[in-house]
């Protein structure tokens, strides 16, 4: 079985986005018991955050210097998260809940041959996705659940949020940067299926 890891999908993000995800993660390893000594420090990670924040205001003007500054800054900072997503897998020992907990996304195990497959994409509009089963046999509805970790490291409790009779639905008005982790459910003529295992993903 592929164990599950910290995904590295931050290094992607718009620059705004991203600053939000590193403010996430940097609350969330605050005081976190499972993660005592990081590699990189928290204050050297608060630090380049704060930097790369004055860095991505400084460039509003457009000017040339301050944007190389800018990019200078993003790249020292993407790779001290990428120090500490690999700290987080090693602390984690591929434990989805613990990699949770410090902020990162976790990377999806496959699902078991009885269960539907899940897969989330960002949606049209940002705080929006859209979440694809894979078809459940005999299946006339499918029940969909989910549940969010605020950007703050809030987790919430699981609540039903849609029926549809297509394998697939749609979610907006998504905090960015919470973490949203979703399950589904098959009703057919002889009962309803068990949920499949939830996936999860940054909220963008």
């Amino acid at each position: 079985m592929t164990t599950t890891k910290a995904l590295l999908d931050f290094a992607s993000l718009p620059l705004k986005t991203k600053l939000i995800f590193y403010r996430n993660v940097l609350a969330r390893l605050t005081s976190n018991p499972i993660y005592l000594n990081p590699d990189v420090s928290l204050a050297s990670l608060k630090t380049a955050v704060d930097n790369f924040e004055l860095a991505i205001l400084a460039a509003d003007d457009g000017g040339h210097t301050a944007k190389s500054a800018m990019h200078d800054s993003d790249t020292a900072v993407t790779l001290m998260f990428k120090n500490t997503a690999a700290y987080v897998n090693r602390i984690a020992n591929g434990d989805e809940t613990k990699i949770l907990s410090s902020g990162f996304t976790p990377s999806s195990q496959p699902a078991a041959r009885n269960k539907a497959e899940l897969a989330i994409i960002d949606g049209p509009n940002s705080g929006s996705a859209k979440i694809i089963s894979k078809s459940i046999d005999h299946a006339g509805a499918y029940e969909w659940e989910k549940r969010i970790t605020t950007k703050a490291g809030v987790q919430g409790i699981w609540q039903r949020f849609s029926l549809t009779t297509q394998s697939y639905t749609f979610i907006d008005g998504l905090e960015v940067g919470s973490i949203l982790e979703v399950k589904v459910c098959g009703v057919t003529p002889t009962g309803v299926t068990d949920f499949c295992a939830p996936v999860s993903k940054l909220v963008n």
